[in-house]
């Protein structure tokens, strides 16, 4: 077949959907692995359905994703090397188009499909069709009544005249083109992820091939631009399988090659129905904004419906790896569990591996949009920036391994930044005495009364306070631990007390001491 040649041809209606992101994913892995070339092509037939900036937030998406293309549509105009043909896109004037087989906007090819439509009928393979909506609506609750799918009856094909063709087409009638479907063959094709799949004719509807307003179907444009694009593969969503023997049928008519198809799996909610946007966040930006890592996103994308087998129980993947480990024959059939908690763990994994300035560049723009941390920081004054970031990243180099997301920074220690409220029952070891609680926070302000600044370290303060706390720890550590949070549950003393610094923590122990 020649270099493997792949598309993602996403529709702008909107945000990208993360399901449509695992189509360009496994798109890119395939071209990737395979030394081909991955295309991004606008299908935007459908105008109704278009959105105003959705062509360039899907571009923004995959670059962002690090899904580069070889050809298709792009933002800027410096793409590639010099060599590579560069116009600028008549529909998106903001965008730019790079390639040999544009444009790569559907709705600036209308000429093509019509050409090709027209090719068919001459050829006697589809037909003009003048019913009017009301006729087929009509038609269509008759066949429901009678149990009957609903196909279309071929009234224009077996009632009309050439010459009442000819005459209609003067009269600038309004005409669709819709594909003579042979009656009573197998279509039998070979599928990379589901196998050996087989529809009957007689079950396929004579569709659509161009509307009346002179657009093309999904149908028929997708054949046309994947033959013309030289595409080789076919990766795309399950959904549509049911039109594959339609377009297998347009190839014949055509007498061209067909790519070889392949259909993946449904993403599912945790409940096992199919993902939409009523269940909740489905638009890589929702994922993008709660500041899930992007190599984080990729990985969990990645195993939507995928893993490398072979018993392997790898779950983080670089996208080196990916590319070298991807392989069609390992995607699973059956649908694909969209679990957040998963996401939340392999991001987890990717912030574990990062430092404390990478954890702080990428947390900072959260922390500024709560309340807490802009108290804090105006408390603190304006110039003393310094002061703080080194505050922050203190605070961070705590919650690294418990952080999930980005967007959680902050939330779980708010302690940090905030006067606490004591509740003297918090304060108290299981059934301690007011005298024994009162001793305990005493004894820690003793022992932290003696650690200069500069021996304020983490590994000190543990060593210190662990030796004074004996085999009972809990009767010290857990009053001082409440003393400094405030909350049931916390980071350890040690490593609140080390953020704190000195003069801070004393002064809270002395404030829980009030209480008794």
């Amino acid at each position: 077949m020649g270099k493997t040649r792949v598309r993602f041809a996403p529709s702008p209606t909107g945000y990208l959907h993360v399901g449509s992101l695992r189509t360009a994913l496994y798109n890119y892995l395939f071209a990737k692995k395979n030394g081909g070339d991955f295309i991004l092509r606008i299908e935007d037939t459908d105008r109704s359905r278009y959105v105003e900036g959705a062509v360039e937030k899907v571009i923004s998406s995959l670059e962002w994703a690090g899904l580069f293309y070889n050809e298709g549509v792009y933002a800027t105009k410096i793409i590639g090397d010099d060599k590579k043909t560069v116009v600028q896109s008549i529909t998106y004037p903001n965008t730019f188009e790079v390639g040999e087989c544009g444009p790569y906007v559907q709705s600036e090819r209308l000429e093509l499909y019509k050409k090709y439509a027209e090719q068919l009928v001459k050829e006697g393979k589809a037909y003009y069709c003048f019913c009017e909506p009301e006729r087929l609506e009509e038609m269509r609750e008759k066949q429901q009544k009678d149990k009957k799918a609903p196909m279309y009856d071929r009234y224009c094909l077996q009632n009309m005249t050439e010459e009442q063709i000819n005459e209609k087409l003067k009269e600038n009638c309004p005409a669709t083109i819709r594909l003579k479907v042979p009656r009573s063959e197998e279509i039998v094709f070979e599928d990379m992820v589901r196998g050996k799949v087989s529809f009957n004719t007689n079950n396929i509807d004579d569709q659509i091939l161009l509307k009346s307003d002179g657009f093309p179907t999904y149908h028929l444009a997708s054949v046309v631009d994947d033959h013309l694009m030289k595409i080789t593969h076919v990766l795309r969503a399950e959904e549509w399988l049911p039109s594959t023997p339609k377009h297998i049928l347009l190839y014949k008519a055509f007498g061209w090659d067909m790519p070889i198809f392949a259909h993946l799996p449904q993403l599912l909610s945790v409940d096992k129905k199919k993902l939409s946007k009523r269940m909740g966040d489905v638009a890589v930006e929702d994922y993008i904004n709660k500041g899930y890592l992007k190599e984080a996103i990729v990985n969990f994308v990645a195993l939507l419906g995928w893993n490398p087998g072979e018993g392997s129980v790898q779950e983080i993947f670089s996208m080196d790896e990916l590319i070298e480990k991807f392989d069609l024959a390992k995607v699973h059939k059956a649908g694909a569990v969209f679990d957040i908690k998963k996401l939340d763990w392999i991001n987890a994994q990717y912030i574990k591996k990062m430092s404390v300035d990478e954890i702080y560049q990428n947390a900072l723009i959260y922390l500024k949009q709560k309340e807490f941390y802009k108290t804090w920081a105006q408390e603190k004054g304006a110039g003393d920036e310094k002061t703080k970031e080194e505050f922050v990243k203190k605070v961070l180099t705590i919650e690294k391994d418990r952080l999930a997301k980005f967007s959680e920074v902050g939330e779980n220690n708010k302690f940090f930044f905030q006067e606490i409220e004591y509740d003297k029952e918090l304060l108290r070891w299981k059934k301690n005495s007011d005298a024994e609680t009162k001793q305990a926070l005493e004894t820690a302000i003793k022992v932290l009364e003696k650690i200069s600044d500069a021996d304020w370290t983490l590994k000190n303060l543990e060593e210190k306070l662990l030796e004074a706390a004996g085999e009972k720890r809990g009767d010290l550590l857990w009053p001082l631990r409440a003393a400094l949070t405030g909350e049931q549950k916390s980071p350890s003393p040690f490593e609140v007390a080390w953020v704190l610094e000195k003069k801070e923590t004393l002064s809270r122990i002395e404030q829980a001491l009030k209480l008794f």
